[in-house]
């Protein structure tokens, strides 16, 4: 008898230990579930739809494929033709006149100068993710480019706006060597024959940058310093990984360098492009209906180059893949570690670009600025063994920046598709080492810039207040999370109803579903005249609609006085060009 209330005393005490192990993974699993995701936002710069692995180029970027294949390729994703415009919607959710940047400090046109949301700087009419993140016990770190304000034309620095650590420029670019800065200060009479330093800090204190150090590996080495040391908190983080990469100056590594030259020496200008194009069909990442791109006349064609200017060109944009597989190899440290730390399975990892490829051309009388090109004339080495190099001051044109995108037109500083649909690729947390159910789809639902935001702070279950913020009134927020179509409840994110516009130089579009409404003015090589296309189905724009369905142009034309009316925003000469206004 002792025996057996032995044995059923030694059951009841087995059962009630796995009971209370049981509860103890319950209450574990329900306490992982309800743990704040980290976020890392990754942002290339100056970077062509065409330019990644992922979507169709030659370039070696393992780690890019990697995102993608866990997660989902946006193909019909916009954002603003130049830099700092973007990033004032991807940190607000707002559209960029309604912060400050309806003007871009490059280049300003006179009239906006001094009007209310043309300030060329970040203003605090509306909240960012960042400061809302940092409120809810987010770790908030930057580090690379900042571009949103803080220096001399105004503005508040990262650390003004809820980062908890900061690293980099506040400025649009460097030199990707050293501690130089990318342009002249136009402003000093002798500006031209001199070259200037870059004002660098950590954590809101000057920062002596060493010589040498590439700046993917300055910027990666530093976010993983933040990423490390936020460890012994325990908090969530958000990090935002601003690459300077593939912003000009032309600048990379030697070794990754002429592994692409043979390639780009064989095919120039056309050749490349025509590459881009079939393989982004060929891979679905455009439409099988779509045409190639009509040839651009401020291009050049490759069979008119002396073959010593071929060689350099082709090393130029040898570099400039380069720099994009460094980056790669930037992203690749990232993951590892988070990949190692075990905090990759509980990461929102997002990666886009901001715009376009860089077609400036210092020398081209069109599209391009004298005092620039006199300056890097005086300033830098333009041998070809000087490419890529620290005192090298080189651009990829207008010529590569075309074909870098493929089976689109244009490039940055345009509101054609080359200039405003770039790559995005998301991955949801846990999809790296789960079956995510929709992993390494391509998808061509219309997405805008200012929907990122609205979906990062879904995924981090911090509600946006709208209307009020810390007892100011704040411009609510107009992008929409892509969360509800990343966990697969809806099939859009933005339906056929749903619109957005965009203004900046006096060019303009209206985006609504498929249709891209769109008008260029004279001075930036349009025709001032309003025209339609599916940009799904003619991503090259090459077949204008506005015969066909008038009346669909008359609406969406419409929709775009509308906002201009809400705006305030101010008309532009027709004749006005960008390019000659433009200066640091």
């Amino acid at each position: 008898m002792k025996k057996i209330i032995s044995i059923l005393s030694t059951v009841i005490l087995l059962t009630s230990c796995a009971e209370k192990s049981e509860s103890v993974q319950a209450n574990t699993a329900v306490e992982a579930d309800a743990k704040k995701p980290n976020i890392l936002l990754l942002v290339a710069d100056d970077t062509a739809f065409g330019d990644i692995g992922a979507y169709g180029s030659e370039v070696h970027t393992p780690n890019m494929n990697e995102i993608a294949n866990a997660g989902i390729r946006f193909t019909n994703f916009h954002v603003s033709p130049v830099c700092s415009v973007t990033r004032s919607m991807l940190f607000t959710g707002n559209d960029n006149i309604e912060v400050g940047l309806g003007s871009f400090d490059y280049s300003v046109y006179p009239a906006t100068r001094g009007k209310k949301g043309y300030e060329g700087y970040l203003t605090k009419d509306a909240v960012t993710i960042s400061e809302l993140l940092n409120d809810d016990g987010y770790e908030v770190y930057k580090s690379g480019k900042w571009h949103l304000g803080g220096e001399e034309s105004g503005g508040k620095g990262p650390l003004e706006w809820g980062f908890t650590k900061e690293f980099g420029i506040l400025s649009g670019g460097s030199n990707h060597w050293n501690d130089l800065a990318m342009t002249p200060n136009f402003k000093d009479p002798n500006g031209l024959n001199v070259k200037r330093k870059e004002n660098w800090t950590l954590n809101g204190e000057p920062y002596d940058r060493p010589e040498g150090v590439y700046s993917g590996e300055i910027y990666t080495n530093q976010m993983l310093e933040f990423i490390k040391e936020g460890a012994k908190n325990d908090k969530p983080w958000f990090a935002y990984m601003a690459f300077t990469t593939a912003h000009f100056p032309i600048q990379a590594p030697k070794g990754l360098i002429m592994k692409y030259y043979p390639k780009y020496l064989e095919l120039g200008y056309a050749g490349l492009k025509k590459s881009r194009y079939e393989s982004l069909k060929a891979q679905g990442l455009i439409s099988h209906e779509a045409t190639e791109a009509p040839f651009n006349n401020l291009t050049k064609k490759w069979q008119d180059l002396s073959q010593e200017n071929k060689e350099k060109q082709a090393k130029i944009m040898a570099t400039y893949a380069a720099m994009i597989e460094d980056q790669d190899n930037r992203i690749g440290q990232i993951l590892d570690y988070l990949r190692e730390s075990g905090q990759l399975d509980n990461t929102l990892v997002v990666y886009m670009t901001d715009n376009g490829p860089e077609g400036l051309e210092p020398t081209n009388p069109k599209t391009g600025n004298p005092e620039f090109a006199k300056w890097i004339e005086n300033q830098f080495d333009s041998s070809f063994e000087a490419i890529g190099t620290a005192n090298s001051q080189n651009v990829i044109g207008t010529s590569w920046a075309n074909s870098a995108t493929g089976g689109l037109q244009w490039w940055k500083w345009f509101v054609g598709e080359g200039g405003i649909r770039v790559p995005l690729m998301i991955v949801p947390p846990g999809a790296f080492n789960t079956d995510y159910v929709r992993a390494g789809e391509k998808s061509n639902v219309a997405v805008y810039v200012k929907d990122v935001p609205m979906t990062i702070l879904e995924y981090a279950n911090v509600k946006h207040p709208m209307t009020e913020y810390k007892d100011k009134k704040v411009i609510p927020p107009t992008g929409i999370s892509m969360k509800p179509f990343l966990d697969g409840q809806f099939d859009v994110v933005r339906t056929d109803k749903d619109w957005w516009a965009f203004e900046l130089f006096g060019n303009g579009y209206v985006m609504q579903g498929e249709f891209k409404a769109m008008k260029v003015r004279t001075g930036m090589f349009g025709d001032g005249q309003w025209h339609l296309y599916n940009v799904v189905s003619d991503p090259s724009e090459s077949h204008p609609l506005e015969h066909k369905n008038p009346e669909k142009l008359k609406a969406m034309i419409a929709l775009y006085e509308s906002y201009i009316a809400k705006n305030n925003i101010l008309a532009v000469d027709a004749d006005w060009s960008a390019f000659k206004g433009a200066s640091q």
